[in-house]
C-alpha cells in the first residue's frame, strides 16, 4: 500500500466509476439528500444507454417504475412521471396506456437527470485506482484522464462505487474474428447502414437482443435485398418468464433469499434461471410470428430461415465472407453455411475492471475467482473495512438473478446510500411480495420421517 497522504485535496465521500443507469441512480440519490461529497466519471461524452440498440419501436423489458429513483421515493425531482411533466408529454403518456415505454425515451430520460446532476463528469476515464494511507485509516486515490485534452488528475476519496456495467460477450474462438462483416449486437445501429449492402445476413443467439436485430432486418427484407438466417443453440425461442409471480423473483425478498444460501446452491440455482432474465419477450416473438405470416401470404417464401437446437462450432472469413460452421446438437448433424454477414447476439458478461488490476490482493474472491460481496453490496476486502467499495451490476453470482434488473437498481441504490450514511435515509421494506421463498418463519421445521 502507497504511505503518499495527499496534502491539501480535497477528500470526496465517494465516487463512482461508469454512469450508466445504476450510477446515475445513485448519483441522484445523493444529489437529493446531501450532505455528502461525490463525484461520477464516464468515458463517454456523453449518456448513452446500449446505444447501438436503441432501434426504432423497441420498449424497456420492465414498467417505467424501474426508472433511476421511483421504487425508492416517487417523491424525487428525478422519477419519468416528473420527466414527462417537464416536458408536457404527461396527457401523451396518459393516452399511451402502456407501462412499457420506448427505449429511446428512457435514453432520452437518463440523459435529461444527467444534464442536472453537477457531480457526473462525462469524457473522464478512470485509469487506475490504489489505496493510500491517510491519518489513521486510508483513502483511494483515483487517477482520471480527460477523454478531451489527455490530462490526469489525482481525486481522493473514502468510497467507491462501481458501475461500469457488463462488457459484449464473444465466445473465445470468435474474438478474432470480428470486424466490419461479423460484428456484436451492440454495435447493430452503427453498421447498420453498411449491413444493407449484404446479400446474406445471419443472426446468432437466443436473447431479446438478438430478436431485435432480427426482426428489425425481417421487416426490410425481401428476396431481391438480402436473405436472413436466424439460429440459436437454445431448445426453442422461448420467452423470457413473466407471469406475475414469476417477476417476484426481482424482489427485494427474493435477493434476501438468495444471499443466504450457499455459494454451491446458488450457482446451481442460477442455471435453471435463464428464462427468469434471458429469454425473447412475448410481444417481440408476437411481433415476428405476424411478421412472417404476413410476409407468407400467397404462398410467398422469403429468404428467412429460423432454426433452434443449432450451435455455432467455426467460422471462417473468406474475404468479404464468412463460412460458418453448425451443428444441429439433438440429430447431430453438421453443415455449413455462408453468410455475408454475422451479427452475434451473445450478451453480455462481467470483467475484472481495468483500474483495479493494481489493488486485486486487496480483494477477497471466492474459489471461482468472483467477488465475495456484502448483503449491502459492499467487496469484501482485506485492510480496507472502513473504506466501501460498492458493486453495481457486478453481484449476479451472491445476490441472484435481479442483479442487472433495472427495477431493482433503486432499492440497491437505497441499500448503498443508507450504508453510506450510517442510518435509514430510504425506507428499506422486507416485505413486499406474496410469496415466500425459503420457509415461513414462524413454522415449525421438521426431520423427515
Amino acid at each position: 500500500m502507497s504511505l503518499k497522504q495527499p496534502q491539501h485535496e480535497k477528500v470526496y465521500d465517494i465516487i463512482g466509476v461508469g454512469i450508466g443507469p445504476f450510477n446515475l441512480g445513485l448519483a441522484a440519490m445523493l444529489d437529493e439528500t446531501g450532505g455528502k461529497e461525490a463525484l461520477f466519471f464516464e468515458k463517454k461524452t456523453e449518456f448513452n444507454w446500449h446505444k447501438g440498440m436503441l432501434i426504432d419501436g423497441t420498449t424497456l423489458q420492465v414498467p417505467f417504475f424501474a426508472d433511476l429513483i421511483s421504487m425508492a421515493n416517487v417523491k424525487s425531482k428525478y422519477t419519468f412521471l416528473n420527466y414527462l411533466q417537464e416536458h408536457n408529454r404527461l396527457y401523451h403518456f396518459y393516452f399511451l396506456e402502456n407501462f412499457h415505454i420506448p427505449r429511446t425515451e428512457y435514453n432520452h430520460y437518463c440523459r435529461w437527470a444527467a444534464s442536472q446532476i453537477e457531480s457526473c463528469r462525462f469524457g473522464t476515464s478512470v485509469e487506475q485506482i490504489v489505496p493510500i494511507d491517510y491519518g489513521d485509516g486510508h483513502l483511494y486515490e483515483v487517477m482520471v484522464k480527460s477523454e478531451n485534452s489527455g490530462e490526469t488528475q489525482a481525486y481522493y476519496t473514502k468510497h467507491l462505487a462501481i458501475g461500469i456495467g457488463t462488457s459484449p460477450s464473444v465466445p473465445s474462438h470468435l474474438e478474432k474474428k470480428l470486424g466490419c462483416n461479423v460484428i456484436h449486437s451492440s454495435q447493430y445501429l452503427k453498421h447498420k447502414k453498411n449491413l444493407m449492402q449484404a446479400k446474406s445476413i445471419t443472426v446468432i443467439g437466443s436473447g431479446q437482443s438478438a430478436a431485435e436485430v432480427f426482426y428489425d432486418l425481417a421487416q426490410l427484407q425481401d428476396n431481391d435485398r438480402y436473405s436472413l438466417n436466424w439460429f440459436t443453440r437454445s431448445n426453442g425461442f422461448f420467452p423470457m418468464e413473466y407471469s406475475k409471480l414469476g417477476l417476484e423473483y426481482f424482489s427485494p425478498d427474493y435477493t434476501n433469499f438468495f444471499y443466504d444460501l450457499s455459494q454451491s446452491k446458488k450457482d446451481e440455482l442460477l442455471q435453471k434461471q435463464d428464462l427468469l432474465y434471458k429469454g425473447i419477450s412475448m410481444d417481440t416473438i408476437a411481433d415476428i410470428y405476424n411478421l412472417l405470416y404476413e410476409k407468407t401470404v400467397g404462398e410467398v417464401k422469403p429468404e428467412i430461415h429460423l432454426q433452434a437446437m443449432t450451435e455455432l462450432v467455426h467460422l471462417e472469413n473468406k474475404g468479404n465472407r464468412n463460412i460458418l460452421t453448425l451443428r444441429q446438437h439433438v440429430t447431430g448433424d453438421v453443415f455449413e453455411l455462408e453468410s455475408d454477414v454475422v451479427i452475434l447476439g451473445t450478451g453480455y458478461a462481467p470483467s475484472l475492471p481495468h483500474f483495479l488490476i493494481s489493488m486485486q490482493d486487496k480483494i477477497q474472491w471466492d474459489m471461482k475467482n468472483r467477488y465475495q460481496i456484502k448483503r449491502d453490496y459492499r467487496l469484501q476486502t482485506k485492510g480496507l473495512e472502513n473504506n466501501h467499495i460498492f458493486i453495481q451490476n457486478g453481484e449476479l453470482h451472491t445476490h441472484g438473478v435481479g442483479a442487472p434488473d433495472l427495477g431493482l437498481g433503486a432499492y440497491r441504490n437505497a441499500v448503498i446510500v443508507n450504508t453510506l450514511y450510517d442510518e435509514e435515509i430510504y425506507c428499506v421494506s422486507h416485505k413486499n411480495v406474496f410469496q415466500t421463498f425459503g420457509t415461513e418463519p414462524s413454522w415449525k421445521l421438521a426431520s423427515v420421517r
